[in-house]
């Protein structure tokens, strides 16, 4: 059966919850929580906690396998997690070009939207820190603070950065052993290189995430300055190497369980003029697929900075807790 794509105008196992505050158990050199074990370097340090809508933001620092440096990664836990201590779905962020994770916490607003739905909501930093690699603080758009959610291949970069990785698989991991997550109900979003690695992070894992929105993605970084520089300097100059990174070309070939994909687009978007964004590309090859549906919004007057996704931060909210806590 065909998903039709859906173009709007322009608008005006359950891990064991085992910490008060950081709180874990250890056991000859592990980490045990109820049933999961995991290594000593995945240990979470608490670095800040703020009582928010009844809930708690709180800022996480551990030593990353994946990345072999420390990360730092924050977590909102709403009422129910705290009070209750009862399960609840999982909700990542991912941020854009420049931001660490403490862009999203103070700017965007979502602790009053997650605290109404009862999600945690987890963001990373958006990059391997304190690594020691030539050229790293050079450019805004590659290195420090843009990751691109990709996994290197190219030396010195493949050492570190292993951002998709981290995302998908020890993050998940960590978040699973010592927060209240209910199995199986995990989302995620981003904005920009986050909304990019939103959508790549899904496409690549049909089935790990249940629902999937993009604030002014990069859509098809292989055909853009941002992605191109990013793709050379991370993985090769083979371009056949950067398309299992490139959001429109997985979409193109997508033939697993069928995926919506909710991307908002402000029309006052400086990148989006650039040709940086191209989300058109990505909705033409949802277009041809049966496999993949679209919800496309494109608000009339707001750029691509967090005013945008403040103001529409509680319909992605709504959004991802319609489908996360779906029977």
């Amino acid at each position: 059966m065909r998903i039709s794509s859906v173009r709007l105008p322009s608008a005006s196992g359950r891990s064991s919850f085992a910490f008060s505050m950081l709180g874990v158990k250890r056991r000859s050199g592990v980490l045990s929580f109820g049933h999961s074990k995991i290594q000593e370097n995945m240990t979470l340090e608490l670095v800040s906690t703020a009582k928010s809508f009844e809930g708690e933001q709180r800022v996480y620092r551990h030593r990353s396998s994946t990345l072999d440096c420390e990360m730092t990664f924050g977590v909102f836990l709403p009422p129910a997690a705290l009070e209750e201590k009862s399960p609840c779905p999982v909700l990542f962020f991912l941020s854009g070009l420049t931001c660490s994770h403490e862009n999203f916490i103070q700017k965007s607003g979502f602790q009053q939207h997650a605290a109404r739905h009862n999600l945690i909501v987890v963001n990373p930093d958006t990059s391997p820190r304190g690594v020691d690699i030539a050229g790293q603080d050079d450019s805004y758009d590659f290195g420090s603070g843009a990751g691109f959610y990709v996994d290197a291949k190219q030396e010195p970069w493949s050492k570190h950065y292993k951002m998709y990785s981290y995302v998908t698989q020890e993050l998940v991991d960590v978040v699973n052993a010592n927060f209240p997550v209910v199995p199986g109900r995990r989302g995620i979003f981003g904005h920009s290189m986050g909304g990019h690695g939103a959508l790549i992070c899904a496409l690549k894992n049909p089935g790990l995430y249940q629902s999937v929105s993009a604030f002014a993605p990069i859509a098809n970084p292989t055909e853009c300055p941002w992605g191109q520089k990013a793709f050379a300097g991370y993985i090769g100059s083979n371009p056949d190497d950067w398309a299992q990174w490139d959001a429109t070309l997985l979409v193109s070939h997508y033939e697993s369980t069928p995926q919506e994909l909710f991307i908002d687009q402000g029309a006052s978007d400086n990148f989006l003029q650039a040709k940086q964004l191209l989300p058109e590309n990505l909705l033409t090859a949802a277009d041809g697929n049966e496999h993949i549906q679209t919800i496309y919004k494109q608000r009339a007057g707001y750029d691509h900075s967090y005013f945008f996704i403040a103001t529409f931060i509680a319909e992605h909210i709504s959004y991802h807790a319609k489908l996360l806590t779906a029977t």
